[in-house]
C-alpha cells in the first residue's frame, strides 16, 4: 500500500497556483504604490478659502490661502480651516488606497483562510 502525503492528492498544484497568485498580487500592489505616489489629492475648507494638496504618500505638497481668509483677529479660524482641508485631503488618499486594495483583493474568494494573513 502506497503512503499518502499529508497534502491530500492535488494540493501541490493548488499551492503553486496560490504562490503565483500571491506573486501577481505583490507586483500589482507595487505598481499601485508607484501610481499612488504620483497622484495628488486636493481638498478645500471655508468655502475654498483654504486649499491643501497632498501626495498619495500623504505628504503635504501645497497650501493655498485666500488673502481674504487672513484675519489677524481670528487666526484660530484660519488654523481650523487648514486642519480641516488637510484632513479631508488625507481622507481622500485613504479612500483611494482602500478602493485600490478592494480591487486587488476582490478576486481572493477562493483563498479561504488567508484573509487574516494580509493576502
Amino acid at each position: 500500500m502506497a503512503r499518502k502525503s499529508g497534502f491530500g492528492g492535488g494540493m501541490p498544484g493548488n499551492m503553486n497556483n496560490l504562490i503565483k497568485q500571491a506573486q501577481r498580487m505583490q507586483r500589482q500592489m507595487e505598481e499601485q504604490q508607484k501610481a499612488m505616489a504620483e497622484k495628488e489629492f486636493t481638498a478645500t475648507a471655508g468655502g475654498g478659502a483654504v486649499e491643501v494638496t497632498v501626495s498619495g504618500t500623504k505628504v503635504v505638497t501645497a497650501v493655498k490661502i485666500d488673502p481674504e481668509a487672513v484675519d489677524p483677529d481670528d487666526v484660530e479660524m484660519l488654523q481650523d480651516m487648514i486642519v480641516a482641508a488637510t484632513n479631508e485631503a488625507l481622507k481622500k488618499v485613504d479612500e483611494e488606497q482602500t478602493a485600490q486594495m478592494g480591487n486587488l483583493t476582490g478576486g481572493l474568494g477562493g483563498m479561504g483562510g488567508f484573509g487574516g494573513m494580509g493576502f
